[in-house]
């Protein structure tokens, strides 16, 4: 038997090598496993839609990502946040002042003035009636202050669901089909106000109802079946 030059055969070297070699390889396929896995924990969970986690650019105005706006006295930023974020890259943070008679809203979905505001899913391709309600993550301050979590649904009528920040840090909230309403202060001229929610819902927003002040967190929002 040959002989390497510090004293090991050349036939032990070898299969210490290749052992090494297969120890490498499967180290890798764990690193790239594992990022499979972190990448699927931010997509949706079995049995859910995930509609939009506020990835990537956030901008507003016309070619904007977010419909959003304020009138009366109202304003209203909205901005991609790094630091407090549920999941993912970022959340959606909004500053807002509600003024009195006021009002503004946060906007994503389908329809919008803005262009570039559309879910991860389209909207008409989504089974709704394997669904019972909406979802989205909220880090709350505790400040007291009421939000409406509004949907557009297929003729155009606006659904309110009511929420109040009386909790700190993330928190997910729920909102089923069944307890939304239709918004009676205010609807579009194109609603068909037939106070039925019809299918398929094309957008959300979310609207802190004034008078209030302060900043919120938001993250993921889905469609869940309770």
């Amino acid at each position: 038997m040959r002989r390497a030059k510090n004293g090991g055969s050349l036939t032990g070297n070898r299969r210490r090598f290749e052992e090494r070699a297969m120890k490498m390889r499967a180290g890798m396929w764990f690193l790239v496993f594992a990022s499979m896995a972190v990448g699927l924990s931010c997509q949706a969970r079995p049995g859910q839609v995930l509609l939009d986690d506020f990835e990537g650019v956030i901008t507003g105005g016309v070619n904007g990502t977010v419909d959003f706006g304020a009138g009366s006295g109202s304003n209203v930023q909205v901005v991609a946040n790094r630091e407090i974020k549920y999941s993912g890259d970022q959340s959606l943070e909004v500053v807002y002042d509600a003024a009195k008679e006021g009002y503004l809203w946060v906007a994503r979905g389908f329809g919008l003035d803005a262009k570039n505001t559309a879910w991860l899913v389209a909207h008409d391709k989504i089974p709704w009636q394997k669904f019972t309600a909406f979802s989205f993550y909220m880090y709350g301050s505790d400040s007291k202050a009421k939000i409406a979590f509004d949907i557009k649904d297929s003729g155009n009528e606006y659904w309110r669901f009511m929420v109040e920040d009386n909790f700190t840090g993330w928190k997910q909230i729920v909102c089923p089909f069944a307890s939304f309403f239709a918004r009676g202060d205010w609807q579009p001229t194109s609603a068909d106000k037939n106070a039925v929610l019809n299918f398929p819902v094309k957008s959300f927003q979310f609207e802190p109802r004034p008078p209030a002040r302060g900043t919120l967190y938001f993250d993921r929002v889905e469609l869940i079946s309770q």
